[in-house]
Formats: structure tokens, sequence, C-alpha cells
């Protein structure tokens, strides 16, 4: 197999960065280059496969910076956005005839909308106000009448 340009060679590096499988790799080469690659050699272009433990270190320092930006910025990924998420549910919603598939997906929007989803808590005291806090200070007659009570129980 003839050796592939450097721009091809980005592109399989890039795409195997933000986690594509060498199958889904090869398959994007072929659609935008017009190139077969087979999925063995779309995984010599990953650094954290054995296969790719040989890469140039241009495509190295390529892999790694593409995956930290990748891993940075998760609300670049659609499915990470509310209105995104909501938008694909209106068009299933729409498609929908059954009406168990209407109501979940009617509960689920509802669900997200409300942040059901989400891990964020936050705790407030009555009507949102801030948690009162009572600090108790102790003091030295109050510290040996504590000890002195509690040798009188044992």
């Amino acid at each position: 197999m003839a050796r592939l340009k450097k721009e091809v060679q980005l592109f399989i590096v890039r795409s195997l960065a933000v986690f594509n499988t060498p199958t889904e790799t090869a398959k994007a080469v072929q659609e935008e280059f017009d190139i077969t690659v087979s999925r063995q050699k779309c995984e010599a272009y990953d650094p954290t496969k054995r296969t790719g433990q040989d890469l140039s270190a241009e495509l190295k320092s390529e892999f790694e910076a593409t995956r930290e930006v990748f891993l940075a910025a998760p609300q670049n990924i659609p499915i990470s956005n509310l209105s995104y998420r909501q938008a694909r549910r209106q068009k299933v919603l729409e498609g929908a005839k059954a009406p168990m598939i209407i109501l979940d997906v009617l509960d689920r929007a509802a669900k997200d909308m409300g942040g059901l989803f989400t891990n964020r808590q936050e705790i407030t005291g009555a009507d949102g106000e801030p948690i009162k806090q009572t600090i108790y200070q102790l003091t030295p007659q109050t510290a040996e009448a504590i000890v002195k009570a509690l040798k009188d129980d044992y």
C-alpha cells in the first residue's frame, strides 16, 4: 500500500484522537478523500495502541493536542447541549404514533428541563435562604462540666 499523504495522516490521527474507532476512521477517509484504507492501517496512527507506538513525534503531538482540546470542551458535542437534545426529542415526538413512545418522550423532556439528569445539587434553607448555622462557644467552665458529667455517667 502506498504511503499516505500528510493531509490524510493528520485526518486519521485527529479522528482517532476524538475516540472514533479505526473502522469509523477508515470509512471517513473513504468518504473524505476517496481512498481505501484498512482498519489496521488506521489503527497504526493511534499512539495509545501497540501498533501505533512507532508513530512520528509530530503525529503523536498532534494526537495529544487534539485529544486534550476534545476532552476539555464537552460543550462542543451536540448531545451535551440541552437545546440540541430537546430538538431531537421534538422530532421523535412529531414522528411517534404509539402513545407509550409519546409519553416517554414527554417525560424525558420534562425531566431534562427540570435538571433531573444532572449531578448538580443545590442545598439551601427554608424558602431558598442560606442555611442558618448556630455556633456554640465552649468555655473552659462548660468543658469542665461536660467532662465531669461524662465521668459521673461511666
